[in-house]
């Protein structure tokens, strides 16, 4: 029994080597040399230095390099953390020191974000850099890197992971506090993407067009996973466009399998209508990482011949449940758990289960759920009860035939084109502007990206009411898509006797209202 999805994807390199498995901008690497570079790189790595349990950045775009950075971290013993592109210095500082890593991959922009937290991140000792660095960090090449490892050979032997080993740091967050790194075992990796493919009968003959982030979750844990545990193979773009997407999805008969999130899906819809382009039959179709609306499922199918399937998942899970594979997939729900795993809907004050048709929060338990929070024991036992059921903090109720639909974020949580957008974060940007006395963010309805992030704002006495200069510092500050896409200032903030500001009458009062305060 294997103990890692590292272990499987070398044993499928071992028995096929020359078998196709990654195509990346005109490249195609066999499984093995893939499995070649993953090794000098890991190598590489512990020709530096790097030690079992070190952790690695990786502030990466997608490309063949992040395959062979994440394969090769988990080769060399380390934990790798995940770092969303987006990321500016705010969000850097914080996760690279809490998690404190030693080393970064990156490329020439994410260098410049770092160069200037080098004094706030004594850990971080040098960068390997895919692009030419920046002066003021110490940073080796990529290429470098896989030379030396290369030249290694046995003198550095690589022993598998343990199941039980730390694989890597996740970081996500609640509505209140810094973001927690959630950490995942090898064990915890292999359970839940057996699961994912057994659900989806997924294959080696399968291909996947993967336009995803690899660093986040959807993208990596179950696009990339997926086609490493069963031997299947992957067309990776360095982000999604939806000219080249449609194009490929018309024109490349191999390709059975898509994801996505409802945002590309519009944009996918769009392309077609503009150009009357329409994509080959595929396989499956999945959406995930925010609410698909009903009738653009229903739009989709109608063009494209294809009911979308939808799935619910989080950083610290992992995939929860899935629409069936077979028979209907009921738009607006997000189905079962997969195998060998459980969700339920629990009272959020009694914990105890609720029937069908109420709500409740939903708690998951199973193979696939996280150990716990990067040192913070008291997140982790706040999260899992005694009996080992994880609060997702989410909230939703099953309907009648046993779908579970979500109805809503106990967190308050905003999911923005697929991205998750923590409001306490954005509101300590706002507060620090010398004009803001407080604010409160929260999300609105948006037909385009699901959700849109807006401020409501009360300015000290004097200051200015300028939208567009909050808007500009949140971009200088945090990555683009977590900044106000509107700004509505106010005298005051409605608040309960305990002085907790009340969102849901912020909502009731701006939901479809027009206000002269807005920004992009």
């Amino acid at each position: 029994m294997p103990a890692s999805l590292l272990e499987v994807f070398l044993d499928h390199a071992r028995h096929e080597p020359s078998r196709p498995l990654l195509s990346f901008e005109g490249t195609t690497y066999s499984r093995g040399q893939l499995a070649e570079r993953v090794t000098a790189f890991a190598r590489g790595l512990k020709a530096r230095g790097l030690a079992p349990g070190d952790r690695v950045a990786l502030f990466l775009e997608n490309s063949d390099a992040f395959v062979v950075t994440w394969l090769g971290v988990q080769a060399a013993g380390c934990v790798a953390v995940l770092v969303n592109t987006a990321y500016r210095q705010v969000e850097l500082a914080h996760i690279l020191s809490d998690a404190e890593v030693k080393v970064c991959v990156t490329g020439t922009s994410g260098a410049s974000e770092l160069v200037p937290l080098r004094d706030q991140l004594p850990s971080l000792q040098w960068l390997i850099t895919v692009e030419p660095p920046p002066p003021g960090l110490p940073s080796v090449a990529f290429a470098d890197v896989l030379a030396q490892g290369a030249a290694s050979t046995a003198s550095l032997p690589l022993p598998l992971p343990r199941a039980e080993d730390l694989a890597v740091l996740g970081y996500t967050s609640g509505t209140t506090g810094r973001s927690k790194g959630a950490m995942l075992q090898h064990r915890q990796l292999l359970a839940n993407v057996r699961a994912v493919t057994e659900a989806w009968r997924w294959t080696d003959a399968d291909r996947l067009l993967l336009t995803l982030p690899l660093f986040h979750t959807h993208g990596l844990m179950v696009g990339l996973h997926g086609t490493l545990f069963t031997g299947a193979s992957v067309d990776l773009r360095r982000r999604f466009v939806a000219s080249e997407a449609l194009t490929a999805l018309h024109d490349d008969a191999s390709l059975t399998l898509f994801f996505g999130v409802p945002t590309m899906y519009g944009r996918l819809l769009e392309e077609s209508r503009r150009t009357g382009v329409t994509p080959h039959p595929l396989r499956l179709w999945v959406s995930g990482s925010a609410p698909l609306s009903p009738q653009l499922c229903l739009d989709i199918e109608a063009r494209f011949g294809a009911r979308i399937l939808e799935r619910y998942g989080m950083t610290e899970t992992l995939m929860n449940t899935t629409q069936p594979y077979d028979g209907e997939r009921r738009p607006g729900t997000v189905g079962m758990p997969f195998p060998g795993q459980e969700a339920r809907v629990v009272d959020v004050r009694s914990r105890q289960p609720l029937p069908r048709g109420e709500t409740g929060e939903i708690e998951v338990r199973g193979p696939h759920v996280f150990t716990g929070y990067w040192r913070r024991p008291d997140a982790t036992a706040e999260a899992f009860d005694a009996d080992g059921w994880f609060r997702t903090g989410d909230l939703g109720e099953w309907d009648p035939d046993g779908f579970l639909r979500i109805t809503g974020r106990a967190r308050e949580l905003i999911i923005s084109g697929g991205f998750n957008i923590y409001p306490r974060e954005v509101e300590e940007v706002l507060t620090a502007h010398p004009a803001v006395a407080e604010a409160a963010v929260l999300g609105l309805p948006d037909p385009d990206f699901g959700e849109q992030v807006v401020a409501v704002v009360v300015p000290h006495p004097g200051a200015p009411s300028d939208a567009q200069a909050l808007v500009d510092w949140c971009r200088e500050r945090l990555a683009a898509f977590k900044k106000p896409r509107r700004v509505v200032f106010t005298d005051a903030l409605p608040r309960n006797a305990l002085g907790k500001v009340q969102k849901h009458i912020l909502k009731e009062r701006l939901a479809g209202a027009q206000d002269t305060s807005t920004a992009t």
